[in-house]
Parts: C-alpha cells; sequence; structure tokens
C-alpha cells in the first residue's frame, strides 16, 4: 500500500519530535530541550481508525536565519513539506504565538496542502487557556488543543488528519528489503553517500562534527535490489564532546547503536585522507560484536595522491588493521563522484545473502568428513576428538554446531581448521559466523552421521 505522508513542521522547541514520537509508539526522534536537535527529516508509521500513515518529523524552521545547520534544516522541512498530503503545524501555548509562527503559517499557506494547526502543550484537563484562542490569528482554521507528553488531543487531531488525507492504493511488493546502518566517525562522508545513493539533498552535510543525530532511513531501489540505508551520527570519542552536547550525544549513539541491531548489513566507512585509526576500530567492533554483515568502506579515495600500486598497498595495511575482521570485504569509493558506488551495492547484495545463507545438514557432515580426513582431530592424554556430526543451527549470523564426544578436546585450532573449510567451500564473504560444540549422547547403533545415512562408519 502506498501510505498517505504527513509532515509535522513548526518553529524549533514547540514538540514537534515528542508529538512524533507519540503518534507512532515509540522513541524513535531524539527530545531535549535545546533548540534544533532534530535536524534531518525522521519517518515512522501512525495506525488510526485501521488506517496507516507515514509521518514526518522534522527540524524547527528559522525563516530568516543565515545558520548553515539551520538553512539547511529549513530545506529540509521544505521538501517534506512539499511532499506531504497533509501537513500538521505544531505550536506553543504557553509563549503564544511569535513572529516565526507567523512567518511559517505564511510558508504553508503557499504550499497549497492541507494544514491542520496543533497548539501543544495544553497538559491539563478541561477548557483550554484563554491563550489558546490567539492562535485563530494565524488564519488555519480552528486549531486543535493537544499535549504531547499526555497524549490530551492526539485523538481529534489524528481524526481530522484521516478526513484529510487521500486513500491508500494498491503497490506491488517485489521482496525484501535490505537493511544497511552506514556507520563511521564524524566527517567520512555517510550522508554523502546516502545523499548521493538517493540523488537528493536526503541528509544534512557540513564540515561541523556532529551534523547527523538522528538514524536516517532512506529507501532505495536499484537494479540490485531494494534497500533502506539507515544513515547514523558519528560516533565519537568521549573526550571530543562538548559537556553541553553530552545528552543529545548519548541519544545519538543509542541511536545509531539501534541502527546497527535492527539492519541486515553494516556499511563501516573511514576515511581515506586520513587512515585508519582507533576509533574506526572502535565502530567496526561495535558492528562484529552483533553479528551482522558487514562491508569496510574507503571513502574519499578521489582525494588521495595515487599510483598504480596504491591501493593495493593501502588494501594490505587496512588488512592488518581489521585483522579482527578478516572476513570483511574492502571497497573504495568516492562519495562525492560516486566512484564504484555500484561495485558497493554488490558487495551488499553478496554479503546479506551471506549472512542469512542455510546450509543443509548433509552438505555440512560431508564437508566435515572430507576436512577430518585430511587432518585428523587433535588428541589429548591418549584420547582422541570425535566429531559424529554438523549441523546449522540459526542464520544471521550463521552459527554451527558439532556434536562431539568431549567438548573440551575441541581446541580453538582445530575449530580455526573447519571454519577455514566452511569458507572455502561457501564464501560466507562479509559474515562472522559461530562454530562451537556440544557433547552428544551417543547409542551404539548410531555414534556419527554416517552412521544415521546408514553408510559405512567411519568412527
Amino acid at each position: 500500500m502506498s501510505k498517505p505522508i504527513v509532515a509535522i513542521v513548526g518553529r524549533p522547541n514547540v514538540g514537534k519530535s515528542t508529538l512524533f514520537n507519540k503518534l507512532i509508539g515509540q522513541r524513535l526522534s531524539i527530545v531535549d530541550d535545546t533548540p534544533g536537535v532534530t535536524r534531518d527529516r525522521i519517518y515512522g508509521e501512525c495506525e488510526w481508525e485501521n488506517r496507516v500513515i507515514s509521518l514526518v518529523d522534522t527540524g524547527g524552521i528559522e525563516p530568516m536565519s543565515q545558520d548553515v545547520i539551520l538553512s539547511q534544516m529549513r530545506t529540509q522541512a521544505q521538501i517534506a513539506i512539499d511532499g506531504a498530503d497533509v501537513i500538521i503545524m505544531v505550536t506553543d501555548v504557553r509563549s503564544g504565538v511569535v513572529a516565526t509562527d507567523e512567518e511559517v503559517a505564511i510558508m504553508l499557506k503557499k504550499s497549497g496542502r492541507p494544514v491542520i494547526l496543533a497548539v501543544n502543550k495544553c497538559d491539563n484537563v478541561g477548557d483550554v487557556p484563554p491563550e489558546f484562542y490567539e492562535f485563530y490569528n494565524l488564519g488555519l482554521g480552528d486549531p486543535i488543543a493537544v499535549s504531547s507528553v499526555h497524549g490530551h488531543g492526539t485523538g481529534d487531531l489524528l481524526d481530522r488528519v484521516m478526513e484529510l488525507v487521500p486513500q491508500e492504493q494498491e503497490e506491488e511488493d517485489d521482496g525484501e528489503e535490505i537493511k544497511v546502518a552506514i556507520i563511521g566517525k564524524p566527517n567520512v562522508g555517510k550522508s554523502s553517500l546516502v545523499n548521493k545513493i538517493s540523488g537528493q539533498q536526503r541528509c544534512i552535510v557540513s564540515n561541523i562534527a556532529g551534523t547527523t543525530r538522528d538514524a536516517i532511513d532512506t529507501a532505495v531501489e536499484n537494479q540490485h535490489g531494494k534497500f533502506i540505508l539507515i544513515d547514523t551520527a558519528g560516533l565519537r570519542r568521549q573526550s571530543k564532546v562538548h559537556k553541553m552536547d553530552d545528552n543529545i550525544e548519548r541519544y545519538s549513539i543509542i541511536r545509531a547503536q539501534m541502527a546497527i541491531e535492527r539492519s541486515d548489513v553494516c556499511v563501516i566507512m573511514i576515511d581515506a585522507t586520513e587512515g585508519f585509526t582507533e576509533q574506526d576500530s572502535k565502530v567496526a567492533g561495535l558492528a562484529h560484536e552483533a553479528g551482522k554483515g558487514c562491508v569496510i568502506v574507503v571513502n574519499k579515495w578521489d582525494a588521495v595522491e595515487k599510483d598504480d600500486k596504491t591501493m593495493q598497498e593501502y588494501r594490505k595495511k587496512l588488512e592488518v588493521d581489521f585483522s579482527f575482521m578478516s572476513y570483511a570485504p574492502f571497497v573504495f569509493i568516492s562519495a562525492h563522484t560516486g566512484q564504484r558506488i555500484d561495485r558497493l551495492f554488490e558487495l551488499i547484495k553478496l554479503v546479506a545473502n551471506s549472512n542469512a545463507m542455510r546450509i543443509t545438514t548433509g552438505t555440512l557432515n560431508d564437508i566435515l568428513a572430507q576436512a577430518t580426513a585430511r587432518v585428523q582431530p587433535p588428541t589429548d592424554k591418549g584420547k582422541r576428538l570425535k566429531i559424529y556430526y554438523m549441523t546449522q543451527a540459526s542464520t544471521k549470523p550463521p552459527t554451527f554446531i558439532c556434536f562431539v564426544n568431549d567438548a573440551e578436546l575441541f581446541h580453538f585450532s582445530y575449530q580455526r581448521y573447519l571454519e577455514n573449510r566452511i569458507r572455502e567451500t561457501f564464501g560466507l564473504e562479509g559474515t562472522l559466523f559461530d562454530l562451537s560444540s556440544a557433547n552428544a549422547a551417543i547409542n551404539r547403533r548410531a555414534q556419527c552421521w554416517n552412521c544415521f545415512k546408514r553408510l559405512r562408519c567411519l568412527c
């Protein structure tokens, strides 16, 4: 179904993000008393009267501001307004009608979209305060008193929205989308990459560290399939976080970690002009520990002076730096020029398939028989390790269990040997997988997988 789009707009600090979170039923947008916390467009779904709408949270509009960030926030809000079916303008009853409210109202009237005026922070139950009636002067029709904190009036607001939004249209579903979290330290080009891929100014881009704060979802479809790109806040060292921004930074980090958890593939971006840093290692470790498929992207490759051996030498160094993630492929790109972005999508698709791969038990045990015939399992004090059979327990990441006579004999080195044999056979590029052992209770008639298959016993 093609969902109607409802944009929530207004000046800074009137409670747009709080109302957005209340309507969608989850804390998706960062909420803080600091003005200008929300900067990009945040999308969420809201269900009311058996209908689903797509809500868009926007940054506070400052029509006359010349600030770089604020002007780009205004652009993002304008994009949301242009693409919306209905607009909710949020105001603050406590401060009354201010000049910025009047300027925003004029902007919305020019858009030609239906506008609903929501007067927020009417927290008391019963009659509205006298200041409420002042908002009729904005010329946007009858205002609706709401409390984004307590939820008062949100039902009336959604009733009005449903009267104005168009009916949903049937839309073909061509398959599952691959969720891709783009992570890295600040200013490595995460938002620039999303903008380049999407072909629009989807995320605010500046040289100021910490520009992106929320996790921004962007739907993309190309010849490789359907993807949801999740632009995340740059993860900085704690020592570089300003005390005033500490709360916002904490929320941003939480949002980035949540993005990693709900993703299928993590794109770990590093700056080619700076090279590998300790913070890059920490960021990559978050994806590694979460068991996600990973692609390491070296951005700003167009800014590096190079010859025919530069990439090879750079790759060798990175292989040492990312030795704990030897399974992850590398790709050298430029988010500015679009260089090798097509190759990036090829790797994302490959890694997503590898992370979701399921191997039959029979195939696994054929590989196990060949591996144990080539290299005998280890012994300890005259007792030899016996691996009866192997099976796959789960995917994302692929998890394998070997049933053995004694788990203590299953040495790490032999485990690594079996992992390498599995990778040689199936590739599993870009994905971490877990291989563990479990003691097996065996009867005399079935002592191994070959016995189960009623083949010649090799025990």
